[in-house]
């Protein structure tokens, strides 16, 4: 595979050990890094791509899926990217399985953030029949992060926001205790608050919220 021999190439030419250090650190030391920061990163995936264009164009998602293997979180990174920007309005029905592998594996909130609103959101928008059987399967799942996607998905949306989901969703996990639930509540509400102001300042006043969820929803609001 040229295109992921030479990602790794120039991602390894310009590694940094002390950045790899503290990135390492601040996601809590689950994943090692070249220690390439993002628009260097970007830069050099840019170039990768142009030069190879061809099969990043026919073979993306086996691309994701291979990069997905390696340890370096930039290489993850990169993965999602080129996913979404290859396949932006172009997904298969069928994509919905990869998505969620994708969503499932390597879960961070870096990663899971850009997937559920950049690329989970953008299939969704294509397959509108799809939205209530994935997010009511996501909603089933054990896995937090596939929880967390059915919250934020809507992320950008704006007056396309299927508000009654939203705050379905919202209800559906309102009193976990999980940090990245909690926090995913407040973010989608804020943000949908700057939509609908006064429908996202009437459910958090009849809604029985987590303090978290509570504060970050209506913190642009009061």
């Amino acid at each position: 595979m040229a295109f992921i021999d030479e990602l790794t190439s120039q991602l390894h030419k310009f590694s940094n050990s002390e950045n790899a250090f503290h990135m390492h650190k601040y996601m809590r030391g689950i994943f090692p890094f070249y220690g390439v920061k993002t628009k260097e990163r970007r830069d050099i995936l840019k170039e990768v791509s142009a030069n190879n264009k061809e099969e990043l164009s026919n073979t993306v998602r086996n691309l994701a899926l291979e990069l997905y293997k390696l340890p370096q979180r930039e290489l993850h990174l990169c993965a999602i990217e080129i996913f979404e920007k290859q396949l932006r309005k172009k997904y298969l029905e069928t994509d919905i399985d990869l998505i969620e592998k994708l969503i499932s594996n390597n879960s961070w909130w870096d990663t899971v953030d850009f997937i559920a609103k950049q690329i989970l959101g953008g299939y969704l928008l294509l397959y509108p029949n799809n939205i209530k059987p994935t997010i009511s399967k996501f909603s089933k799942s054990q896995n937090i992060w596939l929880n967390r996607s059915t919250i934020i998905f809507q992320l950008g949306y704006k007056d396309n926001t299927n508000e009654n989901l939203l705050f379905k969703q919202c209800v559906l996990f309102k009193d976990s205790n999980e940090f990245f639930l909690q926090k995913a509540i407040g973010w989608a509400l804020r943000e949908y608050g700057k939509t609908n102001p006064q429908s996202v300042l009437n459910f958090v006043n009849s809604t029985h919220l987590k303090p978290l969820s509570q504060k970050e929803a209506i913190r642009n609001l009061i």
